[in-house]
């Protein structure tokens, strides 16, 4: 063995064995200061061999060995806090990257709330305060890539980034100032810039360095919605590093490039609109665009058609990025085509909302602005007819706002694309988006030459086309005269259009098997709207047609994706699952709950199917459901309502008749309720009982048990419900013991949501179940329930943990007793 490895290793034990047991405080601090001769803290150091053996090998031992014996009397062993100064230098002076994972872990391992959990809380945040995390960050910019090194570094990258989140799990209410992401992670920031510039001055050395660890952090920050907060410190302070310094702007190009894919768009649109301008974004990304496909996607594709929160600045940051480079130019150019294309695109001005309608106009404006006459003329004929076939769909719409935007954008985008030609010219009004159109219509320079001048602007709304035609007498007297008949109308009353409807050119379908072949084959959108809208009517309304496709319709509705944009898109989806369920409950509620653990399905879609089967269950409890059903089907599309409207004289002199009339009393204002055998009683078993038999059991996509807790709480709130609906059913002491044995299995679970999803359970057992079957057939499974209601009650951290729990205590003390005499031997 190393003799220098030896050495140290027989002095460490030493040491850790003197201060596990040794009571003297005198004894306890000579420990700790040889040990810091390792550190190279003490005028008498260890040698370089062997400050490097301890650091490496024995360091975090120690540290959890001083943690370990962290108590007021062990601080209190010296007087005025001497102990206390000495035990904390180990973490602020150590190997930073060792000393923060040891705060961290003791931090998540100490009870809560205790003595030792504060003060190293404390001592962590004397940490952060010392600037010991660009220590942390710099270590891992010189390490060698490895699996040791790649470990260590997730490790790392998981609780830099996630320690508000750690913390104010563990601390709660004694959360410090300091861990407040608000606080916290411009304090990343600034130690982010800190290794930055350590990183420089290596280079500037000749030392290699790395800075992809720094790229995780960033990255992992912004995809926990951290943008704001780190990029509002980082992008001031590299606007002006990187202003002229051609080392600084490298970093920043590396850094960005280093981002992982999956966090690429979090940074990329952060970095966007933090920065003030262009300049400042070209600066910072370089040619990042034209080296990663990922980036290029989100600029010239996500930011600009799937989304359209971007303010106009922002919108003109982006493209004049793009426009700033000759690399880039040519992806500018390409956004231009494919925006104009579905600016003009009928389908995109029927169905995409009016914000992002005005979104893309703005885009197409900014990027006919950034492009020079040699660009536009080479590509002029496709634009041109890409404009023509926009402006006419745009025309004919029936919408004012949609017409207006495409008046304003074809005047300005016809000047710019054919300035030599004559330009359309329209009449419409102005209004605040026609002024900000027309602002955006000025050209910009050319990256390598001047701007580009004499371009001209149309008229805005209310100008005359032609200004020589109204100054000549004829057309100005004809204006005039229409003027005049226009003002004859005023005592003409409008027209009420208010109960008018859309007219559509397909036919709303009449039978269930026709709305099944719209939602499956059609291509023709507006039938596909039409078939989603009467499906449910038209389920309720034909049952016995329903049962013979009801397992064809919930697949597709299942799996039915928004074609076009649908007001209540969702509630139409889940109201038609919930009537096919309702129709043919047996066979459809197992489908459901089979495909619930089924593979290739989103999370999004497992918790539709808990809705649907809890929404169906309700329904089919309710007294008269099916005849309910039955009287929901919508009419026919020739249907005229069976009361006419009660004219106005009738209804004024129905109304001073009764109040003319003395009556000397009243019968019942409202009607009996309705009575009749509960459907769910048949059929409770197949909502129930499959969603029970695999929530252990994960599987590629889904594991209840681990990721998706969330499922998992939204799971338990399901069951409870079935099972409160299940009341008096012959099948609710089965459910009930089932449900009690789900509870009892994961009644430790972390996830607060979930638990109180168990605690709802095992009331809508003691709701449901009579209370002498429950005596008779589950005493073990009560006794077991109240044990734990009663340690949740009084333990649980969340408040609504505890309330539930106390409720059903309250339920279970009407049965009191009934259970002593169980509980006793």
């Amino acid at each position: 063995m190393d003799p220098v490895a030896s050495a140290v290793r027989l002095e460490v034990q030493e040491a850790v064995h003197i201060l596990s047991s040794s009571e003297d405080g005198g004894h306890i601090v000579s420990t700790l200061q040889s040990l810091r001769r390792y550190l190279g803290e003490m005028e008498t150091q260890a040698p370089p061999g062997e400050q490097e053996e301890f650091s490496r090998t024995h360091f975090s031992t120690v540290l959890r060995c001083v943690v370990g014996k962290l108590s007021p009397n062990w601080l209190d062993l010296l007087p005025d806090g001497q102990l206390k100064e000495l035990w904390a230098s180990f973490f602020l002076e150590g190997p930073a990257d060792q000393a923060f994972l040891v705060l961290m872990e003791s931090i998540e391992g100490a009870a809560s709330p205790s003595f030792r959990l504060m003060k190293m809380a404390q001592l962590l945040a004397r940490f952060l305060s010392a600037g010991r995390m660009a220590a942390v960050m710099e270590g891992q910019c010189g390490q060698q890539a490895g699996p040791a090194s790649r470990l260590l570094q997730e490790t790392l990258l998981t609780r830099v980034v996630g320690l508000p989140d750690r913390l104010g799990n563990r601390l709660q209410r004694e959360m410090l100032a300091a861990f407040f992401p608000q606080n916290y992670f411009p304090l990343l920031g600034e130690e982010v810039l800190r290794v930055l510039q350590a990183v420089v001055d290596s280079l500037r050395g000749g030392l290699d360095c790395s800075v992809s660890f720094l790229s995780q952090v960033l990255g992992k920050a912004c995809v926990h919605g951290r943008q704001k907060e780190i990029l509002g410190v980082l992008v001031p302070r590299l606007m002006v590093l990187t202003q002229g310094n051609c080392l600084w702007q490298r970093v920043c190009w590396r850094l960005v490039e280093c981002v992982p894919d999956q966090a690429m768009e979090a940074v990329l649109k952060g970095l966007v609109e933090a920065a003030p301008g262009p300049e400042v974004l070209s600066r910072l990304l370089g040619n990042l665009v034209t080296k990663s496909k990922k980036a290029q996607f989100v600029m010239t594709r996500k930011l600009l058609f799937l989304q359209y929160s971007c303010s106009t600045p922002v919108l003109q940051s982006l493209l004049g990025y793009l426009a700033m480079d000759s690399q880039r130019r040519p992806l500018l150019v390409q956004a231009l085509k494919e925006l104009l294309e579905t600016w003009g695109s009928s389908s995109a001005i029927r169905h995409a909302p009016l914000e992002q309608q005005r979104y893309v106009s703005k885009a197409v404006l900014i990027c006919l602005a950034h492009l020079g006459e040699a660009e536009l003329r080479a590509c002029r004929d496709e634009l041109l007819a890409s404009l023509m076939d926009g402006v006419k769909n745009r025309l004919d719409s029936s919408l004012p706002p949609v017409r207006r935007l495409g008046m304003t954008v074809a005047e300005v985008a016809s000047a710019r694309l054919h300035p030599e030609g004559p330009s359309l010219k329209f009449q419409y009004e102005e209004d605040e988006l026609t002024r900000e159109i027309l602002a955006l219509a000025a050209p910009w320079p050319m990256p390598d030459g001047p701007s580009e001048a004499g371009l001209p602007v149309a008229p805005v709304g209310g100008e005359s086309p032609d200004q020589e035609t109204v100054d000549g007498g004829g057309p100005q007297a004809g204006r005039e005269g229409s003027d005049s008949e226009l003002d004859s109308d005023d005592e003409l009353v409008p027209y009420d259009m208010s109960g008018d409807r859309e007219q559509r050119n397909s036919k709303t379908p009449a039978y269930v098997r026709d709305c099944l072949e719209a939602l499956t084959a059609s291509e023709n959108w507006e039938r596909w709207e039409a078939a989603l809208q009467a499906l449910e009517g038209l389920v309720l309304k034909s049952p016995a047609a329903t049962r013979e496709v009801s397992l064809e319709l919930a697949k597709v509705l299942l799996h039915l994706e928004e074609k076009t944009v649908i007001a209540g898109f969702e509630g139409l989806r889940q109201r038609a699952l919930v009537a096919v369920t309702v129709t043919d409950p047996a066979r459809v509620a197992e489908y459901l709950a089979v495909q619930f653990y089924a593979l290739n399905y989103s999370l999004r879609q497992r918790m539709d199917i808990l809705d649907v089967l809890v929404l169906a269950a309700q329904e089919l409890s309710r007294p008269g459901c099916l005849r309910r059903a039955a009287q929901q089907g919508s009419p026919g599309p020739g249907s005229q309502p069976s009361v006419a409207a009660v004219p106005a004289w009738q209804a004024v002199v129905e109304e001073r008749v009764r109040r003319k009339t003395r009556r000397f009393c009243k019968g019942s204002a409202g009607w009996a309720a309705a009575a009749g055998p509960n459907e769910f009683n048949a059929v409770a078993g197949y909502f129930f009982f499959p969603l029970l038999q695999r929530f252990d059991r994960p599987v590629v996509t889904f594991d209840l048990l681990g990721d998706d807790q969330l499922v998992l709480g939204r799971l338990a709130h399901a069951l409870g419900a079935l099972m409160y609906l299940a009341v008096n059913t012959v099948v609710a002491v089965s459910m009930g013991k089932a449900l009690l044995e789900f509870v009892w299995a994961l009644r430790f679970h972390r996830d607060a949501y979930v638990r109180r999803g168990l605690l709802s359970a095992i009331s809508s057992v003691l709701l449901s179940v009579p209370a002498e079957r429950l005596l008779a057939d589950l005493p073990d499974e009560l006794l077991e329930a109240r044990s734990w209601l009663a340690d949740v009650a009084e333990q649980d951290a969340d408040e609504d943990c505890r309330l539930l729990a106390v409720k059903a205590l309250l339920v279970l003390e009407k049965l009191r007793d009934r259970l002593l005499p169980l509980s006793s031997p």
